[in-house]
């Protein structure tokens, strides 16, 4: 529609597309520091009646590794998750390998779900290695052969989008997503490293102040349009 109406419903269309896609930059940003979390944008889509809309996607390139000299941190060079458990059997995957051993001597997430199907750390362990396929070895003494304990699994999604974000960085699957499916023979798992979030902070930056812009020019012209109209009515008066 060309008139005055048609214009208004348009802009408010616009102003409310751009604040849906202010919040994703806004939650990327609050998100920068996160270990592994994976940034989303809201992509938009102009359709043949001239309305704006969009859907959310997720960006899943590789954040950078940083060293921490950490032996319970881990990280993941490239794609996958790894399963965690709550103490009431809840599943979910995680890429933040900021882990800890728990009071029970288990691998736990920062917030205590464990890892994998349950890896107890000795308590007269001399010290721990996590090798790039997961396996934990634990070894009594410096110089004595290290014995394996566990292993931290690693699985992969069919479609990762289709992926529900969670509490505390953990990822649900859903229909969409597909089951987990374990991955064997890989070398992805990195001790003594985190994973930071692949969050550009400046290309954040530059999003939200072209969206405030766009939203203030949506405003006006919404401010403008409807002046015309109260002018409009008053003049058939």
């Amino acid at each position: 529609m060309n008139n005055l109406q048609g214009i208004i419903r348009k802009s408010t269309n616009n102003v409310l597309n751009q604040w849906e896609k202010l919040g994703s930059v806004a939650n990327n940003l609050a998100n920068y520091n996160t270990r592994g979390y994976k940034a989303v944008r809201f992509e938009q889509m102009l359709k043949e009646d001239g309305y704006l809309t969009g859907a959310i996607r997720t960006d899943y390139s590789q954040g950078s590794i940083q060293v921490t000299s950490n032996p319970f941190d881990i990280a993941i060079n490239g794609q996958g998750y790894i399963p965690v458990f709550s103490k009431t059997g809840e599943v979910a995957y995680t890429r933040d390998g900021a882990l800890k051993q728990g009071v029970d001597g288990y691998l736990v997430t920062s917030d205590d779900w464990i890892v994998g199907n349950g890896i107890k750390i000795p308590s007269n362990c001399y010290k721990f290695t996590i090798e790039g396929n997961g396996d934990v070895y634990a070894y009594e003494k410096a110089q004595a052969k290290g014995k394996k304990i566990g292993n931290i699994p690693l699985v992969r999604f069919a479609n990762p989008e289709g992926l529900e974000q969670t509490d505390m960085n953990k990822m649900r699957p859903t229909e969409e997503s597909g089951e987990a499916v374990l991955v064997k023979d890989h070398t992805c798992i990195v001790q003594n490293n985190l994973e930071n979030s692949n969050v550009k902070i400046m290309d954040s930056v530059s999003d939200m102040l072209r969206l405030n812009a766009s939203m203030l020019a949506s405003t006006r012209m919404m401010k403008v349009v409807d002046d015309m109209y109260n002018k409009s009515i008053n003049i058939r008066e």
